[in-house]
């Protein structure tokens, strides 16, 4: 079943897997995960498929690299909420 994941619950999606783990692994786990932006939406695989890392050491490890290339405007404007409400 899909599942649709906002930014501030990613953290939380991210402890499900058992680190260190390797990328492929990881688009292989959530490849039923979209993630919810502030302008849009993106297949979390997606996203994974432009990560520089073979494998992430930790779920705030998975996170950082997730969150560096997720483009600006998805994030929202300075200020706002991520999807909350």
């Amino acid at each position: 079943m899909p599942r649709e994941v906002k930014l501030n619950e990613l953290a939380e999606l991210l402890e499900e897997m058992t680190y260190p783990v390797g990328v492929t692994q990881a688009k292989t786990r959530f490849d039923d995960v979209t993630l919810v932006y502030a302008d849009g939406t993106e297949q979390l695989s997606a996203v994974l498929d432009r990560v520089p890392d073979e494998r992430f050491e930790s779920a705030g490890d998975a996170q950082t690299s997730i969150m560096n290339i997720i483009p600006v405007e998805g994030v929202g404007e300075p200020g706002q909420s991520e999807g909350e409400g």
